[in-house]
């Protein structure tokens, strides 16, 4: 199936890119700076958060019992106790599982027996994950046997040595070819920022996604020594606003990679809503690519609802 939505390379426009690091480093410290939440509005934040989640296991001892568990969690992140102390009485879920394409039919038969009616999807790392340096037909491959393994969302990795060295038309035609195989699954595109060398090449790989039809920009695999950062997220929410308002098409965004606390997680909510606005805080636009957050943000909303931290057995367990 054709991609819904892309624009002719544009090389002009990449050569219009210029950043500043000092006005970034300036916008990040105002950005930073402490802010106090109510313990109610911290909790009604950190839900939303919740519902933002791509819970993730990327690791090689992935088994079916681990993806189980992984989906059991999806489906049901909060003990419902927590939920009823807090006064929320809507069921939460997070928004996504992320996992390599062989454990996705274990993720699609334990979403069922969790919840049939369930609306957390499946999403798979595909193409050459983590690091984009496999041929392009077996990327392919990759991509459409994971969607045939029923994938609804494909988190795709770019060949960094193409940015390195310039070659962005080239980067993206291998896109829209994977814009092609993704045919109606949403397409993640991960640029591994802690190998981009520069925020130029941060916001021009985000610029050559968008047009090649992405419908995420992500910023790492988790693999990468450095993953995500406020001043990465900043120059990718930029030319998020850049290319919305030269093209009208609104692009997701999804931080990945050192997200850990609840309080990480509030900083990038922050950023959304002062640089990108309300709908960016909505997981139709936001995602977050974690594992291990979720347990620091239950334990945080536990102790807002009960005053006191939790005792063994008192949150949810993967």
């Amino acid at each position: 199936m054709a991609p819904e939505f892309n624009l002719p390379f544009d090389l002009d426009w990449l050569n219009e890119v210029r950043i500043n690091s000092q006005n970034v480093s300036e916008r990040i410290r105002y950005l930073s700076q402490a802010r106090s939440l109510h313990d109610d509005c911290r909790a009604g934040w950190l839900l939303r958060a919740v519902t933002c989640i791509d819970l993730t296991t990327l690791c090689g001892d992935d088994t079916p019992l681990k993806a189980q568990r992984l989906c059991s969690k999806a489906c049901n992140p909060i003990k419902k106790e927590i939920l009823d102390k807090l006064g929320f009485n809507k069921h939460v879920n997070v928004a996504a599982v992320c996992v390599y394409p062989s454990r996705v039919d274990d993720c699609q038969r334990a979403l069922r027996h969790c919840d049939p009616k369930s609306d957390v999807r499946i999403a798979s790392v595909a193409g050459g994950f983590p690091s984009g340096q496999f041929p392009l037909k077996s990327r392919l491959i990759e991509i459409e046997e994971a969607i045939e393994a029923g994938a609804t969302e494909i988190d795709v990795v770019i060949n960094r040595g193409l940015a390195l060295v310039g070659d962005w038309q080239k980067m993206y035609d291998e896109l829209i070819q994977m814009r092609t195989a993704c045919g109606e699954a949403k397409m993640k595109c991960i640029l591994g920022v802690g190998e981009l060398d520069s925020l130029k090449n941060i916001y021009k790989a985000s610029l050559v996604a968008m047009m090649a039809g992405c419908d995420f920009i992500k910023t790492s695999t988790g693999k990468e020594t450095v993953n995500a950062t406020l001043p990465v997220g900043l120059v990718m929410a930029r030319a998020i606003r850049n290319f919305a308002d030269r093209t009208g098409r609104k692009i997701g965004f999804k931080p990945a990679g050192g997200i850990r606390t609840y309080r990480d997680v509030i900083s990038w909510q922050m950023l959304m809503k002062e640089e990108l606005g309300d709908e960016w805080l909505d997981r139709s636009l936001f995602r977050i690519g974690a594992s291990a957050l979720l347990s620091d943000i239950e334990t945080e909303l536990f102790t807002i609802a009960f005053k006191r931290l939790p005792a063994e057995g008192e949150l949810t367990t993967v």
